[in-house]
């Protein structure tokens, strides 16, 4: 289960199934492109009506009558997308979205299928966002050596803003330490060597762990701890002594601000064939919240006995679920759906 912790972003990088309501609530920066219903997942639950909730992060599906049965995938572990023929429960032969995904050395294979005739807007949506996720991850990983440089200029990213722009920063990774400029936006931490534009690296705050001053073979420095996920590395710098303290504050306040309201980058543009439009804010998934259309074991029960008289003989019948005889259940309910209903 990942730890429901605001500064830590699983969203996109884990694939998870049966989640609590709070984790399929909108994170911050999480926000909604498209919604649509109804979708069957195919393979895992087939026969079953869903909604698909597709984010800037992670795409999500519930069962519409027991939101408990659910599923994450996150944008960053889909290796590939495409169509497939299937035989759906609810549609038969048709057309259905087929994803492959990676996660903990494990693959995983997820087909989905709209239950609307005529309607492939859940491929689309997919595709788009997934497409978008891809390309812009600048503003998500840990990127060194890379071509971020132009003319000793840095090349923005669309959402960026430069905040810090700082002469005179050493980067202590080898013995000697190289000279250079760094740069800190709303997204990221850049530095890059003042004699080779191509010796530099790009750190989102998303990838910072912590950034403070520690003791070195060249005195007090500025440290960047990188989260063990995007490589754990320990980045030392070093400037003037007199400037060392307030471009620590500065860069702390901007990681904080990030990590309060962080920007992930991704961005569709659907021109005249946008979904209809959905709001973003964290409330639009609280009707995943409560579970719909199920009764507890006690109403269960009641329903039951209210059903059968005193003098009434319950004939048993044989369960292969269980691999016993049993009481006759109600009609529209099994066990399954009992033993997974949360008392």
């Amino acid at each position: 289960m990942p730890k429901k912790q605001t500064a830590i972003v699983w969203q996109d990088r884990e694939v998870l199934f049966d989640l609590p309501f709070s984790y399929l609530r909108l994170r911050s920066g999480e926000k909604i492109f498209d919604r649509i219903e109804p979708i069957e997942d195919t393979k895992g639950n087939s026969g079953t009506k869903g909604r698909m909730v597709v984010t800037n992060l992670r795409i999500i599906w519930h069962s519409l009558s027991s939101p408990r049965i659910n599923l994450s995938i996150g944008l960053n572990c889909i290796i590939s997308t495409s169509t497939r023929t299937v035989n759906s429960g609810l549609r038969g032969t048709t057309q259905a979205l087929h994803l492959l995904a990676n996660y903990n050395n494990n693959k995983y294979e997820f087909i989905f299928t709209n239950l609307s005739p005529n309607c492939v807007r859940h491929y689309t949506s997919v595709v788009g966002v997934h497409k978008a996720y891809a390309g812009s991850r600048l503003y998500r990983d840990l990127k060194l050596r890379s071509a971020i440089i132009h003319n000793k200029q840095l090349k923005m990213l669309p959402l960026e803003k430069i905040c810090i722009h700082e002469h005179g920063v050493w980067n202590l990774s080898s013995e000697s330490g190289n000279l250079g400029s760094l740069r800190a936006s709303n997204v990221r931490v850049v530095w890059c060597a003042d004699l080779n534009d191509a010796f530099n690296i790009s750190m989102p705050y998303i990838t910072i762990e912590s950034i403070s001053i520690r003791n070195s073979k060249f005195g007090e420095a500025l440290v960047v701890v990188v989260h063990a996920w995007s490589g754990g590395y320990v980045l030392g710098f070093r400037t003037e002594p007199s400037r060392l303290r307030p471009l620590l504050a500065e860069l702390q306040t901007l990681h904080q601000a990030y990590t309060e309201k962080p920007i992930f980058g991704v961005e569709i543009n659907w021109g005249n064939e946008a979904p209809k439009s959905t709001s973003d804010e964290i409330e639009d998934l609280v009707e995943i919240g409560e579970p719909r259309g199920e009764m507890g074991p006690q109403l269960y029960l009641a329903s039951q006995l209210a059903q059968n008289k005193e003098d009434e003989v319950i004939q048993p019948v044989y369960s292969p679920y269980l691999g016993l005889a049993i009481e006759p259940l109600k009609e529209g309910f099994t066990l399954k759906s009992l033993f997974e209903v949360q008392t």
